[in-house]
């Protein structure tokens, strides 16, 4: 039988996932960056972004964010060492832009004015995706170590920017970063399934399920930690607003009809789109499967066709091993029970609008994803 220690043949089949996915999930390879250089144009960013939270508690708000001086990312400044500063420029201009749009007190804004939209679309145009603060800005690219050598873990991480002083903020953001940094195994144990289903070595394919379970169940962990430090009056009070769609705003110097984007949504990590890809779970056609879809064009490029290589694996329910494969399932599943409950608390018990910051009618769908995951089990 092929060990999983060993390194995959020179011959063999090139690596589906790599290294960097199997190291850092979906997490940048390197730590964001955490700030611009003081002698930057752009560090007048950095300045906006810590006084955001305190600025917001102005009505006047909207009125100052008009006035300020933007200046566009250089299309010259695309290089990989780049992309850091790139990312931080999105974040706080996607901050900036939603604090505009959903201040909290006051009517959602219906355009967003030409020194904003501008810029942010520009950046948005050059790392492919929709101009909208998505959770790529939100979680991905917003945390930074307080021991550089330390993990990636809550209590050892904080984040860049935020809408409130609440440090609730902070933990809901800080979760989805351990979560994510957890992926790493997924991704490892996805790519070591392939390797096992290539060498027909059925013993290391249920080795590798079993971890990718174990790695799951780390997630669920994780994420059961929610109420220890966000109180979900004040979630769904304070913050969560400024993570909401945009529904019918125009984007001044960049186009006269109003358009729509979804807001920022747990629905574009791509760990549970990963997942579902690798373990060929058939949700049924409907208008759940069309916003999953969709979501995908708000995720980072190079997820979006990592997920496409690994919906192209060998479907290994073929040659699986019951129990390990049906941990796998079990475990997703408990993971979205966890989600299902934290929105019946957090968000559902205290609306009467059945969408959730991306504008969908999420409890629904939630429960159906649910349902679909058990059914896929072997028998």
């Amino acid at each position: 039988m092929t060990s999983l220690s060993k390194a995959r043949d020179p011959a063999a089949a090139p690596a589906v996932i790599a290294d960097e996915f199997r190291r850092h999930g979906f997490l940048p390879a390197q730590d964001p960056c955490t700030a611009f250089p003081q002698v930057s144009e752009f560090s007048l960013l950095d300045e906006i972004g810590h006084d955001l939270p305190s600025l917001l508690h102005d009505k006047g708000f909207r009125q100052y964010a008009e006035k300020l001086s933007i200046p566009l990312w250089p299309k010259n400044r695309l290089r990989t060492g780049d992309l850091p500063q790139l990312r931080l420029y999105y974040l706080r201009v996607g901050f900036l832009a939603s604090a505009y749009i959903n201040q909290v007190g006051v009517a959602p804004a219906t355009h967003l004015p030409a020194n904003i939209a501008v810029p942010l679309v520009h950046a948005s145009r050059l790392l492919g995706r929709p101009p909208i603060l998505s959770y790529d800005g939100y979680a991905l690219y917003n945390w930074k170590r307080f021991q550089k050598d330390g993990p990636i873990a809550l209590g050892n991480i904080d984040t860049l920017q935020n809408f409130v002083h609440l440090y609730d903020e902070h933990w809901f953001i800080l979760v989805h970063v351990e979560i994510e940094a957890i992926a790493s195994q997924i991704l490892d144990g996805i790519e070591r399934a392939g390797i096992a289903w290539d060498s027909r070595d059925e013993e290391s394919l249920s080795q590798a399920l079993t971890d990718i379970q174990g790695a799951i169940r780390e997630q669920i962990t994780v994420l059961r930690r929610i109420p220890e430090l966000m109180d979900p009056a004040l979630y769904y009070k304070t913050f969560r607003r400024y993570i909401r769609f945009f529904e019918n705003v125009v984007y001044q110097g960049v186009e006269q009809d109003p358009i729509n984007f979804r807001g920022e949504t747990g629905a574009q990590s791509s760990i549970m789109p990963a997942l579902v890809a690798f373990m060929k779970i058939p949700h049924r056609p409907s208008p759940l499967t069309n916003h999953l879809a969709d979501m995908r064009h708000y995720m980072p490029a190079a997820h979006r066709a990592l997920i496409e290589a690994i919906e192209a694996m060998p479907d290994i329910r073929k040659r699986a091993d019951r129990s390990a494969y049906n941990g796998v399932l079990e475990a997703m599943a408990v993971f979205r029970e966890v989600h299902y409950g934290w929105a019946q608390e957090y968000i559902h018990r205290r609306t009467e609008d059945p969408r959730g910051t991306g504008g969908t009618p999420y409890m629904q769908w939630l429960a159906q994803l649910i349902d679909e995951t058990y059914a896929h089990r072997l028998l």
